[in-house]
C-alpha cells in the first residue's frame, strides 16, 4: 500500500492516531477499517474504544478529541504516554499539529516521516518497516 492511499483525513481517529500506518489498518489478513470506518471491520478492542465512544466526543464538531472542553483528557494522556514511549508518536502532539497547523499539513508530514524511501510504501508504526518489502 502507498502512502497516498493511506494518509486520508478519515483514516485521523479521534484520539491522534493516524489508522493509516497502523498495523491493524495495513495488514492483508483481517484488516481493520480504521477508527472512522465501519464496526464489522474493526477488532474488538477499537468497537469498544472508550475514547472513540468518548460522549464528549460527541459534542465536537471535528471529531476530535483537540475540540473536546476535557482536552487532553486523562485518558488521552495514558494513550499519548503509551505511544509515544513504545512508538515516539505523540498522539496530542499529533491534534495540536492539527488544529494549529490544518489538516493537510499534518498529512504532508505523516506522508514525509511514514514514507518507505526503497517502495514508497507505508513505514508501520508499530513494527518500524514498510510491510511490503521490509525496509527499515
Amino acid at each position: 500500500m502507498k502512502t497516498e492511499e493511506t494518509l486520508k483525513p478519515e483514516l485521523i481517529a479521534p484520539c491522534g492516531i493516524n489508522c493509516g500506518i497502523c498495523l491493524a489498518y495495513l495488514r492483508k489478513k483481517n484488516k481493520c477499517g480504521g477508527c472512522n470506518g465501519p464496526d464489522d471491520q474493526k477488532p474488538n478492542y477499537c468497537r469498544t474504544c472508550v475514547m472513540k465512544n468518548c460522549e464528549l466526543l460527541a459534542k465536537t464538531d471535528s471529531g476530535l478529541c483537540i475540540d473536546c472542553e476535557k482536552f487532553p483528557c486523562q485518558r488521552l494522556k495514558r494513550l499519548d504516554k503509551r505511544y509515544s514511549t513504545g512508538y515516539n508518536v505523540t498522539n496530542i502532539g499529533n491534534l495540536r499539529h492539527i488544529k494549529e497547523k490544518g489538516m493537510s499539513d499534518f498529512l504532508e508530514t505523516q506522508r514525509e516521516r511514514y514514507r518507505c524511501a526503497k517502495c514508497g510504501g507505508v513505514i508501520c508504526v508499530h513494527r518500524n518497516f514498510c510491510l511490503e518489502c521490509g525496509k527499515e
